[in-house]
């Protein structure tokens, strides 16, 4: 029996085969028209050369560098790009070119088709980075605009600053201020910011002279001086009617303050006037200064018959010296001011005679007798130069006897009493009087006289000038009733102290005075 067989029996199954993986084309040939293609849409900045050959990496590389590049440029800045961010991504570029070129000799674009076309394509996305350039140079000028408009700001806030306060103390502020307007002015001439700068002036100028808008003239004279200096600063700049806007009102300010200072009497009235005087000499302020100082010596003038005559007189005398040391440009006003000075120490002179008498009221018996003294020595002549001699005598009495002092001498001479007063003493004395009349005399030293031992004049009945045997200078002399004060002074060289006595004299009576030494002084009888 034959066996049964079995076997196996095989199918064949084939698969089907597997289309290639997409690639890129193969290398074709040479083309350096798609080089020069490729190269040129590179430049753009974008990679697109490398993105048509299908090279994605260095596509994203190149758009990476470019958006560095717009993360540092933007915004726009004043100061621009940094040179060496421009300088990497200009190498960037040229290299991406370069080896865009390289890429694209053999290989096959995936569109267009043409190289030619890819050119055109490249050379008008060129445009990209030129137009780029042209909106960021805009930008960037845009940026400088408002740099400059925030410095034009900074200013503005600094002459705020400086107007809340004083001059002085606003200087450094109103200073910093217009170096900046000088220099948008100067550097800047075509910008936004240059453009305001004339405005921004007139109120620096109504900000530094707000004083004299004011009417605080003396606080106003040294921000107007400083403005006057602002044109040579601003050289370069057209102020148009701010080159004169200070000068009217600086005048101004010079005669109002130095008006008020000489009615005032403080002492810097004479600068002003003077500075006014030479800076403006022909302005309608300067023709105002004589009358003005005329004015004060008259008002001056009228003080001596006030209650302080001697203060007038004072015054009166540093007034003169101030007017004729007043600078002029002009011979007619230094006429006219000549006058008021002379005016203003010649009232002085004829001044002191007031004062004098003033001091004498007012019991200053030693200021009165220097005073009329002066007056004395610098008014022989004058009529009331008799009556100031006596006025001297009467005060050094007074000096001595203040009761001597409390009527004022006249000139009266004579009287119905005879008086005789003799020497006893060595020394010369000079003997002066006051009461009634008022005068004074010297006797010659008698020279067979002694100081007496003090103690001997106390003796009961001692009596000098009683020798018959000595012949005593002697001086007779008329007197009317009443108390008459006496004072016998030492002359020369003595050490004897004056010596006083109160004589009331009576009609019918015959009066000695005798004037002796003691050993500690000299006395009278």
């Amino acid at each position: 029996m034959s066996g049964d067989r079995f076997g196996t029996y095989d199918h064949g199954f084939v698969m089907p085969p597997v289309p290639p993986m997409p690639s890129a084309p193969p290398p074709g040939p040479a083309d350096g028209v798609r080089a020069v293609a490729v190269a040129v849409l590179n430049l753009s900045g974008l990679g697109l050369g490398y993105a048509l050959a299908r090279k994605w990496v260095l596509t994203v590389l190149c758009w990476a560098a470019t958006a560095v590049l717009l993360f540092v440029a933007l915004p726009a800045d004043p100061d621009g790009v940094p040179g060496l961010a421009l300088v990497l991504y200009a190498l960037f570029l040229a290299a991406a070119a370069a080896h865009g070129a390289r890429v694209g000799l053999r290989t096959r674009l995936a569109w267009p088709p043409q190289a030619p076309l890819a050119l055109g394509l490249g050379l008008v996305l060129l445009a990209v980075p030129a137009g780029g350039f042209v909106l960021y140079d805009d930008a960037r000028d845009e940026a400088v605009e408002q740099m400059l408009l925030d410095r034009l700001a900074d200013a503005d806030a600094l002459v705020a600053s400086a107007g809340k306060g004083s001059f002085t103390a606003g200087k450094s502020e109103y200073r910093e201020a217009l170096r900046i307007y000088e220099d948008l002015s100067d550097d800047h001439s075509g910008s936004r910011a240059a453009a305001k700068v004339p405005g921004r002036l007139r109120a620096y100028y109504e900000s530094v002279g707000a004083p004299y808008a004011q009417d605080d003239y003396c606080a106003a004279i040294a921000p107007l001086t400083y403005l006057r200096t602002v044109p040579d600063t601003l050289d370069g700049t057209d102020l148009g009617d701010l080159e004169s806007w200070p000068d009217d009102r600086l005048a101004t300010s010079l005669y109002e303050c130095a008006a008020d200072g000489l009615t005032t009497g403080q002492a810097t009235w004479t600068s002003q006037f003077g500075e006014l005087l030479t800076g403006f000499p022909g302005s309608e302020q300067a023709a105002k200064v004589e009358p003005a100082v005329a004015a004060a010596v008259t008002r001056t003038q009228k003080e001596l018959r006030g209650s302080d005559p001697c203060s007038a007189v004072e015054r009166l005398n540093t007034l003169g010296s101030q007017i004729d040391g007043l600078p002029t440009e002009g011979a007619d006003t230094a006429d006219a001011l000549g006058k008021q000075a002379d005016r203003a120490t010649g009232s002085a002179d004829s001044g002191t005679y007031t004062c004098g008498v003033d001091q004498y009221r007012d019991g200053d018996f030693e200021a009165a007798q220097t005073t009329m003294k002066k007056y004395v020595a610098d008014h022989k002549s004058a009529k009331n130069a008799a009556l100031a001699k006596k006025i001297v005598i009467a005060a050094e009495i007074a000096e001595t006897v203040p009761a001597a002092g409390k009527k004022l001498p006249t000139t009266r001479s004579g009287g119905s009493i005879e008086v005789t007063v003799q020497n006893d003493s060595p020394d010369a004395v000079t003997v002066m009087y006051t009461g009634p009349v008022t005068g004074s005399f010297s006797l010659k030293g008698c020279g067979s006289c002694k100081a007496y031992p003090l103690l001997s004049t106390t003796v009961r009945g001692f009596e000098p000038c009683s020798d018959s045997g000595k012949n005593y200078p002697q001086r007779t002399i008329s007197l009317p009733p009443g108390t008459t004060y006496f004072l016998h002074k030492p002359q020369g060289d003595s050490t004897a102290s004056p010596a006083s006595d109160t004589a009331k004299l009576q009609s019918g009576y015959i009066y000695t005075e005798c004037a002796y030494t003691t050993t500690s002084g000299l006395s009278g009888l």
